[in-house]
């Protein structure tokens, strides 16, 4: 399976779905299935945010419990869009579709960069230890 790591707390915050999109620089022509793995790194500055700390504290995370090196997820990549227009506080996609609020924040959208779609999120009931890697790349589950 397409593996794709990510940095926490983004990464679990993706899972939970209180981020709509991953964002990229980089574009993917791939489609389907894809696991979710997080990163043995995590920003702690960023976990300091109330914000986030309120984001995380919703669903019983904090920084001390976030899971690292382990996928945590599974879920169906259905499109990758080109971010067209970034206004500091939403951003418009190539489709038109206007991205605000905790979309927003919970990403990085620079002209020119890209917004994972994803659907069926389903979270692992048990984490798979893995050590990740850049870009997308293969896992047996």
């Amino acid at each position: 399976m397409k593996v794709l790591s990510m940095i926490q707390p983004w990464a679990s915050l993706f899972v939970l779905e209180e981020a709509k999109y991953e964002t990229r620089t980089w574009r993917t022509s791939y489609r389907g299935a894809l696991a979710i793995h997080t990163s043995k790194k995590i920003d702690k500055e960023v976990c300091s945010y109330p914000v986030i700390q309120s984001l995380l504290g919703r669903h019983r995370y904090t920084v001390e419990n976030l899971p690292t090196g382990k996928i945590i997820a599974v879920c169906n990549l259905v499109n990758c869009l080109r971010v067209t227009e970034d206004n500091e506080t939403w951003a418009v996609l190539e489709d038109g579709r206007v991205v605000s609020g905790n979309d927003y924040l919970l990403g990085d959208f620079p002209v020119g960069g890209y917004v994972w779609e994803v659907k069926d999120m389903h979270m692992l009931d048990e984490f798979i230890p893995a050590k990740g890697k850049l870009g997308l790349w293969e896992h047996e589950l």
